[in-house]
């Protein structure tokens, strides 16, 4: 009887050991599952507004801690629909390191990527990947020190002097980006030549954000402006600009979704 009672005991346990054995499984594959992509953010380059707001590199970005992790927090909200996460590159840039990622940021740098940056970015973009490059006016960062056309030329687009735009906002046009016109923030951005416009100043109706569709399923897009990138709902006692919308849009289309 005892060794029935035994036997039975053994049984059960093998079976509640095969239960949690099977959960944790579970578990685990729905938690890769969650996060599939990954979205790389240069913080290499003398970034000049983004940084990493839980373990920040020093020199670069607002001086604000609480609006930098407002940003990231915010760009982490757009990119949780995707099943994707951000990974902040605090090294050079090189080809295997950007390789599996499903999009590359480049985000108001003030110095000059290496020929072997250079060459990995393109071979990433060549090969499918997806790129967010953002650019500001002449206080932010110039073209002098920092050469991010030399990223863009191969796809016909390149950023120009500061713009002549003296009023503050911006808009979005219906279109292949965009689903709807939407309001956005801009304050004295950068003309940017080449790729398809989406995205236009108040006063002169020059393009601050273009995008164009590359080979293998690769995507770009180039703005030339930063504050609707940087979530900025509210300026200059105006408080209903779309920025998030905005981001959200730009983060689904490169994304492919």
């Amino acid at each position: 009887m005892k060794r029935a009672i035994r036997k039975m005991n053994n049984m059960n346990m093998k079976k509640l050991l095969t239960v949690c054995l099977m959960v944790i499984l579970t578990l685990s594959a729905s938690d890769a599952q969650e996060i599939d992509k990954i979205v790389y953010m240069d913080l290499v380059h003398g970034q000049r507004m983004w940084n990493d707001n839980k373990h920040p590199v020093l020199g670069i970005g607002f001086e604000d801690s609480a609006r930098i992790k407002y940003m990231n927090e915010e760009l982490t909200k757009s990119l949780k629909p995707h099943n994707a996460r951000i990974s902040f590159l605090k090294k050079e840039i090189r080809y295997n390191n950007i390789k599996n990622g499903s999009l590359l940021i480049l985000h108001v740098p003030s110095s000059r990527y290496t020929q072997r940056e250079l060459k990995g970015i393109k071979r990433y973009l060549k090969n499918g990947g997806a790129l967010l490059l953002v650019m500001e006016a002449d206080y932010w960062t110039d073209l002098d020190k920092t050469n991010v056309n030399d990223i863009i030329a191969d796809h016909g687009i390149k950023y120009g002097s500061q713009s002549r735009d003296t009023l503050t906002g911006g808009y979005t046009k219906k279109g292949t980006l965009m689903p709807q016109k939407l309001k956005v923030t801009y304050e004295l951005g950068r003309s940017i030549e080449g790729g398809v416009p989406f995205a236009y100043n108040v006063q002169t109706h020059e393009p601050f954000g273009v995008y164009k569709q590359l080979e293998k399923g690769g995507r770009m897009v180039v703005l030339g402006d930063a504050m609707a990138s940087l979530y900025m709902t509210e300026w200059r006692e105006v408080n209903d600009y779309q920025c998030r919308e905005f981001m959200q849009e730009i983060i689904q289309w490169l994304l492919g979704k």
